[in-house]
């Protein structure tokens, strides 16, 4: 007799994610904390948290009244202040009650999609994605369904997404600045998908629904400003997190916010609300919510983001690597010298250099770059990062051929 000592519904989760088991039992994540390697895996902070960050914490940790710490759904003070922000960002009238606090976007995008997604509803998601939006849609009940941005120019490819839309299809999930490409998708390009999800939303006769992932729609380069879909498309969830903005990603607090010109929007808002609670865990912080006015004000140095950026891709292309300039995010997605791109990771971990193989974002060949590390971990990795690229330029691993082969199909 065999014992299943798990739902059939997590193995099939836990299946969907292979990346878990790079991030947690790779050779890599075993030296994340060691202090000799230059750490590029994750968006994660490198230097102490910004020092205003932690007063306002202190602050607000002080209870004013008996219910400080008390079950706490949305804050009215800092659906306000999010609102009141959406405002001057967006130019459009967002409503304070449209405001659901969350525990981060990926609570919001949890709640988005149980409030809209049945089981056997089709969602969209774009590839290379983020790790966790297939298991997500599987999560919900749904079945996901994957999308190519243009790998010319990572914009989106508005003609896929229209033939990849039918009658099953409830959502689409759109990541922008894009996490791993760093792509900004323009306003011709968001009102060109808007003009898609209309059509196939009337053809239908329901709303597709556009859940719109703006977590780094702060770090922006080079002067760009950021358009939401929300701007363009009404039936959309916007969706942010301030883990990006801040650095502070183990401290979980975002939204959803619902445009003013949302379809239905009392009925959507209500069963946000108890999408909730019946994700188990997209309810905001209540020491987070009771300190988002003195958050909202603040942000890690993106012009020293920039120059990060900046000091990096000149660098590499120095050293002979092929690397792109992304208009936002934390990241670079430069080129593998070998077609294998998790070879090539190990071939930098001899460097002490932890990088995330492309193969684990869809995008065999690649690997992606945190800038998040600090100024004297790039210190340290540059030599390395140019003595790597002298070992791939004498020649491939034994086996790469047939390594490459499986990364493609991961």
């Amino acid at each position: 007799m065999t014992t299943q000592a798990v739902s059939h519904r997590i193995a099939t989760l836990r299946a969907g994610a292979p990346v878990l088991e790079f991030l947690t039992a790779s050779p890599q994540a075993r030296r994340q904390n060691d202090p000799d390697a230059a750490n590029f895996m994750v968006g994660n902070p490198h230097d102490l948290p910004l020092p205003e960050y932690v007063a306002a914490l202190q602050r607000w940790s002080v209870p004013q009244d008996k219910d400080w710490f008390a079950y706490r759904h949305n804050d009215p003070g800092a659906q306000v202040v999010v609102a009141e922000t959406l405002r001057a960002r967006h130019g459009m009238p967002f409503a304070s009650e449209d405001v659901i606090l969350t525990n981060g976007a990926t609570g919001g995008i949890a709640a988005a999609l149980g409030a809209v997604v049945d089981r056997g509803d089709e969602v969209i998601f774009l590839s290379p994605p983020w790790f966790f939006y297939e298991t997500y849609i599987l999560g919900a009940g749904a079945v996901p369904v994957r999308v190519k941005v243009d790998l010319a120019t990572f914009d989106l490819d508005v003609d896929a997404i229209a033939a990849a839309i039918t009658a099953r299809t409830r959502a689409i999930i759109v990541n922008s600045p894009h996490n791993p490409t760093g792509k900004i998708y323009p306003p011709e390009t968001l009102e060109r998908l808007a003009a898609v999800l209309t059509a196939a939303s009337a053809r239908n006769g329901r709303p597709i629904y556009l859940l719109s992932d703006e977590a780094y729609s702060r770090i922006l380069y080079d002067g760009h400003t950021y358009p939401s879909p929300t701007r363009f498309y009404p039936a959309s969830f916007l969706i942010y997190t301030y883990g990006k903005t801040l650095l502070t990603p183990g401290q979980r607090l975002g939204y959803v916010a619902l445009p003013p010109n949302m379809p239905d929007r009392e009925e959507v808002r209500g069963a946000l609300q108890v999408s909730q609670f019946t994700t188990g865990y997209a309810v905001a912080n209540a020491l987070l919510q009771h300190g988002l006015a003195d958050l909202e004000a603040l942000s890690i140095d993106i012009g020293h983001l920039q120059t990060r950026r900046d000091r990096m891709v000149a660098a590499l292309r120095d050293m002979g690597y092929d690397v792109h300039v992304p208009e936002g995010t934390f990241y670079l997605l430069p080129r593998s010298p070998w077609p294998d791109d998790r070879a090539f990771a190990d071939l930098l971990l001899t460097h002490d250099i932890l990088v995330l193989p492309g193969t684990w974002v869809e995008l065999p060949g690649y690997f992606r770059i945190s800038l998040t590390a600090n100024d004297a971990m790039i210190d340290r990795a540059l030599p390395g990062f140019a003595a790597a690229a002298r070992q791939a330029a004498a020649g491939a691993p034994a086996g790469a051929a047939a390594q490459t082969g499986a990364s493609a199909g991961a």
